[in-house]
């Protein structure tokens, strides 16, 4: 594992041609919910939108962007204590602590920013992102059989949670 120094900042609207390329290689596009570009097209404008809230963060080296972590902040007053987040890292550097760094500082972020309880993960059966989340204390709650149908046959859609603090009990 080759560690190249890099930085973490608060993700820029420019960003997305670069999230664009990365979730376009069919080695990462697997792992999303989105196939055709339209699909992504819309994927992507949702997923930037939180970058105007500084929800967003992304990892670069030598000021080229290499991977981005979203928090999907919640519209209702009443479950604006917990969120979804979504990460992607560039083929290329994944493996290299970019992933790790991402998951450490966008829970730092969701928690001290945004005073998230719980921060949530999607993703499919099989994905190599689920150990690493769970090496960071998110704990699978939810498998869900034959959600996605792709070329090869179906796959399990699996939820992660890491709970960040503590709610008040009722």
């Amino acid at each position: 594992m080759s560690e190249e120094p890099f930085d973490i900042r608060y993700t820029r609207i420019l960003d997305i041609s670069y999230l664009r390329r990365w979730i376009q290689d069919p080695k990462v596009l697997r792992w999303f919910s989105m196939s055709t570009p339209e699909e992504i097209e819309q994927a992507l404008a949702v997923w930037m939108s939180f970058a105007r809230y500084n929800a967003s963060l992304t990892a670069v080296i030598d000021r080229e962007p290499c991977g981005v972590a979203t928090l999907f902040l919640p519209y209702y007053k009443k479950t604006i204590h917990h969120c979804l987040f979504k990460i992607c890292v560039a083929p290329e550097y994944q493996g290299r602590g970019i992933g790790s760094a991402l998951i450490k500082n966008i829970k730092h972020l969701a928690k001290t920013q945004f005073n998230m309880e719980a921060i949530y993960a999607e993703s499919f059966d099989g994905n190599p992102l689920i150990p690493l989340l769970k090496k960071f204390d998110f704990h699978e709650f939810v498998k869900q059989d034959n959600y996605v149908k792709t070329e090869t046959g179906y796959l399990a859609r699996v939820l992660l949670e890491a709970v960040l603090q503590e709610g008040p009990s009722l």
